[in-house]
């Protein structure tokens, strides 16, 4: 550094005297070529061309941060070297006597114009499946101390596109999904001709639309495109003969693993009991009849005793403490809950689920009811179940675990059987039984046919699935 600053006096007193005025020309441009370097796009080339250079796989923000960094670092390191280059060679011209005349002034090179690095597009994929174009627009301002106060002059927008898809409605576009509809259900194209598209179509739409613009307007990560789109249709058909009134939708199966019995499943695995998702209650539920306990209690009381070991810890802050609290009292009345009654079990009853606000919809004779029974057709199969369930305003197609690997063997809590808009669910709604109980497999399969057969029955060569119990025997 001692160096350099010789430098800069020994060329100040020359340019005092009038005798070297070109060696602080030669500097400026050194200073002024490496910034055009630094700020150019040949740098931004230099450094995508970097970006290449790192190994093909997934980092963290903070890993990219570091890369970006380094980079950075790099490119500023090597305008420092070219800088100190020209130094030298300022140094050496000095160390010798000048002879050299002065430059005219009008034979200075003009000023180079302002460098403005250029604007950029990046078009990817999000990992929820939505294609993401962002760009980045610069232009030239004025100075620091204006464009800091300017609300315009740093500023983002962002703009999400997203199209709601129109109903399914006649038996082409029903065909779709399912091919074999006609031949499975020879009266389709007759209830077709007089069929209404539920107003819940456009309710569930809406409410994924409400979901989105609250998660973009916080920039959060957004539903999947895969779960925007997972209802094709929902239709209110009618016999006009028998007055049977059917609630169809298409959709895909997701799958639901929830429920506890303990008259009919005495045991449940410890990574179950003591979960805290895992969720021991069907919408479902019936007067418990025997005095095995719920496996899941114990799960339960154990969470309330940790809940108060806590609250009584000094360290516990008062906000914690209302909030154990509150646990501790809905902990309460669920174990209550299990004392009383039995629920369905994913793992081993056949059930769909349907969306909360269908299940509690005034003013809907055609809105499927907790207990009303249903056929799923996938392929050229039919699964007799029933409406055990409610689930998010927003989603369709789930179903239980029992039913989803009689579809697809290979389908957990974590793997749906069906990610295409291939299933068919057919509830009738006011078929629910009068009084709950036990489920009824022989019972179910016989009333789901007595229901089919009021709006034409099956076509020849199809029957409804025959369920087996697949309960340990107490």
């Amino acid at each position: 550094m001692k160096d350099e600053t010789d430098v800069f006096a020994g060329v100040k007193a020359r340019q005092q005297r009038g005798r070297i005025p070109w060696v602080w020309l030669t500097l400026i441009v050194a200073i002024v070529s490496g910034m055009i370097v630094l700020f150019s796009p040949l740098a931004g080339k230099i450094k995508r061309g970097l970006l290449s250079l790192r190994a093909d796989q997934r980092r963290s923000t903070q890993e990219e941060a570091d890369l970006e960094r380094q980079i950075e670092n790099r490119l500023r390191a090597e305008f420092e070297q070219e800088l100190a280059a020209k130094m030298r060679e300022i140094r050496e011209s000095t160390r010798a006597p000048q002879t050299t005349p002065a430059v005219p002034t009008a034979d200075l090179p003009p000023a180079p114009e302002p460098v403005v690095t250029p604007s950029g597009v990046d078009v990817r994929t999000l990992r929820s499946g939505i294609p993401f174009q962002s760009e980045v627009v610069i232009a030239s301002g004025q100075q620091a101390s204006k464009e800091r106060t300017d609300k315009d002059s740093y500023k983002a927008e962002y703009k999400l596109t997203v199209k709601v898809p129109q109903p399914a409605k006649t038996l082409a576009e029903l065909q779709k999904v399912s091919p074999d509809i006609e031949k499975i259900l020879p009266k389709l194209p007759q209830l077709l001709e007089k069929s209404l598209v539920s107003p819940n179509f456009q309710v569930i739409y809406n409410n994924k639309i409400s979901r989105i613009k609250k998660d973009a307007n916080l920039l959060q990560e957004l539903v999947s495109k895969h779960n925007f789109y997972d209802l094709e249709t929902m239709l209110h058909l009618r016999d006009p003969a028998t007055n049977r009134r059917v609630f169809l939708m298409q959709s895909e199966m997701d799958v639901v693993s929830d429920g506890s019995d303990g008259d009919r499943l005495a045991t449940m695995p410890p990574e179950i009991v003591e979960s805290t998702n895992y969720q021991p209650f069907t919408s479902y539920g019936w007067k418990k009849t025997g005095t095995t306990p719920n496996p899941m209690i114990a799960g339960w009381e154990k969470r309330i005793t940790n809940a108060k070991e806590e609250m009584a810890l000094p360290a516990t802050t008062a906000a914690r403490k209302a909030w154990l609290k509150e646990r501790i009292e809905y902990l309460t009345r669920g174990i209550q809950d299990m004392k009383a009654r039995s629920f369905l079990v994913a793992e081993h009853d056949p059930f769909i689920v349907i969306p909360v606000n269908l299940l509690t919809a005034s003013n809907d004779s055609y809105a499927p009811r907790i207990g009303d029974y249903a056929v799923v057709i996938h392929n050229k199969k039919l699964y007799p179940a029933i409406v055990g369930d409610g689930g998010p305003t927003y989603k369709v197609g789930e179903a239980s675990l029992r039913l989803a690997k009689e579809i697809n063997p290979r389908a957990t809590p974590y793997s749906r059987p069906e990610s295409d808009l291939k299933v068919t669910y057919l509830v009738f709604p006011g078929s629910r039984d009068e009084e709950r109980s036990a489920p009824d497999y022989e019972k179910w399969k016989k009333r789901c046919e007595e229901l089919l057969g009021e709006i034409g029955g099956l076509a020849p060569g199809y029957a409804l699935h025959t369920w087996t119990n697949t309960f340990p025997t107490p």
